[in-house]
């Protein structure tokens, strides 16, 4: 079974903090009754008209309401920003709090004015986010640390707080670049795949991914994938709701410096043009049968999707859960789950 799960978003600034957290806890209840067992969000830091909930203390009190089967993650959390024992105790204590379902997702960033607020220099942000890596499995698996390193340094210092999952809660080291899939081959359990990239773009990441994980004799399991998705009546109408409900958002992330959809200007020019090669659209079948051949085609598990855009309203995002619950949420988890690829011979 693949297991499918769902992206939170974030809202306007104008909605009342206690209002999100209401209709977070509203839409997690859908997402877990019509079958999803992930709930992921991400993280950002003085966003301007946006607003994040902050994912650690967000996660700790929802796994009050989750299943037992529901997994939790953070995804991504921007690694960069934390000193590496902060970072490992706040996520030990959570991995505590929700039994042993936490997936840590970990990204570099790409906002400049979010290092700045912070005093941390926007270029080191790379090597920071590999040293931390490193680093917090030490804090999560060793009785006893010695860390020497570019920016932090530990000399036999005994971690006090260790998570509940063994070794350690599954790793997800997120990018968009090559570069970033590299970096999850080198440090992580799993790479998780950006909504916006290609099928193309999909088969060079996990290339890098895989000799990664060769290179510490660790098997190439199933991966994460997220997708954008919109299901209604026919395409066409599927399309027209789609720009509706997400084009402010992919002007928003253009203005913030994420290009990877196109510049500001080509999106709000010819925005179906610029999403089509990577937004999930259509009626039910269609759906179905795209995301179906995604994950017959490639090695996911689970597989996100991303219901919800900062326009809607909670009762609009219910209703699209919803209707990905009829026929397209069953459809996904009754694909067979895929198996790890065998290390190669002469890996490490």
């Amino acid at each position: 079974m693949v297991a499918v799960g769902m992206l939170l978003s974030d809202v306007p600034s104008t909605v009342p903090p206690a209002q999100q957290f209401d209709g977070v806890r509203r839409i997690v209840e859908a997402a877990q009754r019509v079958g999803m067992t992930y709930i992921a969000i991400g993280q950002h830091f003085l966003y301007g008209d946006l607003r994040w909930l902050q994912p650690v203390p967000l996660l700790a009190r929802l796994a009050a309401d989750c299943d037992r089967g529901t997994r939790l993650a953070t995804q991504i959390m921007i690694a960069p920003l934390y000193h590496p024992v902060m970072l490992a105790e706040e996520l030990a204590t959570l991995d505590v709090v929700t039994e042993g379902r936490l997936v840590f997702g970990a990204g570099i960033g790409y906002r400049p004015e979010e290092f700045e607020y912070l005093g941390i220099p926007f270029k080191e942000r790379a090597a920071r986010t590999d040293e931390i890596l490193e680093l917090l499995v030490k804090l999560w698996t060793q009785d006893e640390v010695t860390h020497s390193g570019r920016f932090w340094q530990l000399d036999g210092v005994r971690p006090h707080l260790k998570p509940v999952q063994s070794p350690h809660p599954p790793i997800w080291v997120g990018a968009q670049s090559v570069a970033g899939a590299r970096r999850a081959g080198r440090f992580g359990d799993a790479f998780p795949v950006t909504p916006e990239a290609t099928y193309d773009e999909i088969e060079e990441r996990f290339a890098a991914v895989r000799e990664g994980f060769a290179a510490r004799g660790k098997p190439f399991g199933p991966q994460p994938v997220r997708r954008n998705v919109q299901v209604a009546g026919s395409r066409d109408e599927a399309l027209v709701e789609y720009a509706r409900v997400s084009k402010g958002k992919y002007l928003s992330y253009a203005s913030k410096g994420m290009t990877h959809a196109g510049d500001a200007e080509t999106l709000d020019r010819d925005f179906l043009a610029s999403v089509a090669q990577h937004a999930v659209v259509g009626s039910d079948a269609e759906v179905v049968a795209q995301l179906t051949d995604l994950c017959t085609r490639f090695p996911v598990d689970p597989l996100l999707l991303r219901p919800q855009w900062p326009s809607m309203s909670t009762e609009d995002t219910i209703a699209a859960i919803e209707r990905l619950g009829r026929e397209v949420v069953p459809a996904i988890r009754a694909l067979p789950t895929p198996q790890p690829e065998p290390v190669p011979a002469g890996a490490a």
